[in-house]
């Protein structure tokens, strides 16, 4: 399985997390029962680590949303938001480029027409400011 898909994978996952406030296990392994040790390592340290540091993206968030309060944006939004920037913040074998890349495809999937340029703003500014979130 590409890496593209293990992300969009995780985007489903941490979008769903969100909605229902809690991790669903049974999602978990649908979405990780065809994949290999290394994409799973990969799988596994983005979600995870989104949960553990979602109070942390979620102030990122904030703070980059200036256009809109925190819980109006979209929750595809917020989580596509959630990994890019852990992404950007904890995944030193990705260049940024990749990262943002990937969350504006992603969004022209499944967000709104204008989502792209909205996200790839709070995204560069989170690079600019990078060094602040570490």
């Amino acid at each position: 399985m590409s890496r593209r898909t293990i992300r969009e994978n995780v985007f489903k996952l941490v979008y769903e997390t969100d909605i229902c406030g809690e991790v669903n296990d049974l999602t978990v392994n649908a979405l990780t029962q065809d994949i290999n040790e290394d994409e799973k390592e990969y799988f596994d340290k983005v979600f995870y680590g989104i949960v553990e540091n979602k109070q942390k993206l979620e102030e990122i968030v904030k703070k980059y949303a200036r256009a809109y309060d925190f819980d109006r944006l979209y929750k595809v939004d917020r989580a596509l938001l959630y990994v890019a920037i852990f992404e950007i913040l904890y995944m030193d074998d990705i260049p940024y480029k990749v990262s943002v890349n990937e969350a504006l495809e992603l969004s022209k999937i499944y967000s709104t027409e204008k989502s792209a340029s909205y996200i790839n703003g709070i995204l560069a500014s989170v690079i600019k400011n990078m060094e602040e979130h570490k």
